[in-house]
């Protein structure tokens, strides 16, 4: 089960009645709707006592979520509501080594460490973690160059790891590495908790993280590349420990290391909070702004999330949900923006068209970057048979209706370099947002063309 589906589940019964034991997992992670779930949760154990809360994470400030869910005020440690128990796993030595000074391009200075690892280390597999489908592209491509062209023949396997690469490729990084080979698996943040590389022994971190932040200014998330936190160095670090005694390769200096924030912070203190400020309002949370949050959000975020949803018409002056629209749009798991625009599209006849956009907007990477030269070139070429002037959703238009008029082949994506798991996604999302829509009585009709 998702957090969505639990929101939604609360939605029908706010004090889940039906549960008596809930387990949060992957609570480390910090996401958006696990800080929203731990809040309301919280106001849901004082009043259902039966209730029972579980939260597993791998890495996390356990102090931090102990105080926040214990409710005893008094000194009397007996009367405590919340506990703190802890699992050690089973992790070898792993020694930890850094630069002595900053290096200018951390993406060759990885395929310049692993080359040093495999001229002078004993066996076992690497772990380079960067920030990015671009930058592990170009670390693979480099490290297959020097793979053909050195004369002493390096034997080594270069796979890369990233969240939009086909299941094929990702199933790769976890099978035994041949006979002879090393190999070396260049990932972003996904290796560093959410997934076990077998036969790691070596990791290569190159400091930094590609994380969403929010600037109120203009209302937009952006992708910044921002140092890890010492957290997450540590994790990055452990992955070298698993099976023996490892190594872990900083490529930033021990002041460095020292001077970085001890966690990243939570999505909910870093992101644009308006489709969140909207469902909490339809759980029945009138003033946001006092709500208890985990890690409270920076007040403007919320006040620019309420001046959103009030310029959509989703709140009215007093803050409430505005019936039937606001709520309406509460029920869409998505940017208020977005479920505005399907609300109003019957209007302008263009509800099938925005149903199709709307859905390729919450997949990523429609489009493959292959690494290979003449593939990339191909895959480039493939582009601009569904590019328009109009600009890019029209373009994701052209794709979805192009994959559903050549029978959402596998294939057909594979030749035109279109990430075929990502548009299913699409497919499934557009059924359950045209099935909303006709729940609603917005007509699904379509501008035939007209809009183009």
């Amino acid at each position: 089960m998702t957090e969505g589906i639990l929101l939604r589940e609360m939605m029908a019964d706010p004090l889940l009645r039906s549960y008596c034991v809930i387990m949060l997992d992957e609570v480390h992670e910090r996401t958006l709707y696990t800080d929203i779930v731990m809040g309301l949760l919280k106001k849901i154990l004082r009043k259902q006592k039966n209730l029972k809360l579980i939260v597993a994470s791998a890495t996390v400030d356990a102090e931090q979520l102990y105080s926040f869910f214990n409710h005893n005020s008094s000194k009397d440690l007996t009367k405590d509501t919340a506990v703190i128990m802890s699992v050690e796993g089973r992790l070898y030595p792993v020694d930890i080594h850094y630069v002595k000074e900053p290096v200018p391009d951390y993406v060759k200075a990885v395929v310049d460490t692993v080359t040093l690892i495999h001229e002078h280390e004993p066996s076992g597999d690497v772990l380079a973690f960067l920030t990015g489908q671009e930058e592990v592209d170009r670390a693979v491509s480099l490290l297959k160059e020097q793979v053909v062209n050195n004369k002493d023949n390096l034997n080594l396997l270069v796979l890369p790891m990233y969240g939009s690469l086909p299941n094929s490729e990702q199933l790769k990084v976890f099978r035994s590495t041949p006979r002879g080979l090393r190999k070396v698996v260049v990932a972003t943040n996904i290796a560093e908790t959410s997934v076990t590389i077998p036969g790691i022994v070596y990791v290569i971190d190159c400091g930094f993280v590609k994380l969403r932040w929010f600037n109120p200014e203009t209302h937009t998330d952006s992708l910044v590349v921002v140092p890890v936190s010492q957290a997450s160095a540590d994790q990055r670090a452990g992955r070298a420990g698993r099976i023996r005694s490892g190594k872990a390769y900083r490529l930033y200096s021990e002041a460095d290391f020292n001077s970085l924030s001890a966690a990243t912070p939570p999505e909910m203190q870093r992101t644009e909070l308006s489709m969140a400020v909207l469902h909490l309002k339809a759980l029945g949370i009138d003033n946001v702004l006092r709500f208890n949050f985990p890690s409270p959000p920076p007040a403007r975020n919320l006040h620019s999330a309420l001046g959103l949803l009030f310029a959509l018409g989703a709140i009215d002056s007093e803050g409430q949900l505005t019936k039937p629209l606001g709520i309406r749009m509460a029920e869409f798991p998505m940017n208020p923006l977005y479920s505005k625009a399907l609300m109003i599209s019957g209007e302008f006849g263009c509800s099938e068209e925005i149903l199709s956009i709307i859905a390729m907007l919450q997949v990523q990477n429609v489009f493959t970057k292959p690494s290979s030269g003449q593939n990339s070139i191909k895959a480039r070429i493939a582009k601009r048979r569904f590019e328009v002037k109009e600009g890019d959703l029209l373009t994701l238009l052209n794709v979805y209706i192009s994959y559903v008029k050549h029978g959402m082949s596998q294939d057909w994506c594979k030749k035109y370099f279109l990430n075929y798991k990502g548009l299913r996604r699409a497919l499934e999302i557009r059924t359950q947002m045209s099935q909303l829509l006709k729940e609603f009585n917005v007509p699904i009709i379509s501008c035939q063309g007209k809009c183009v």
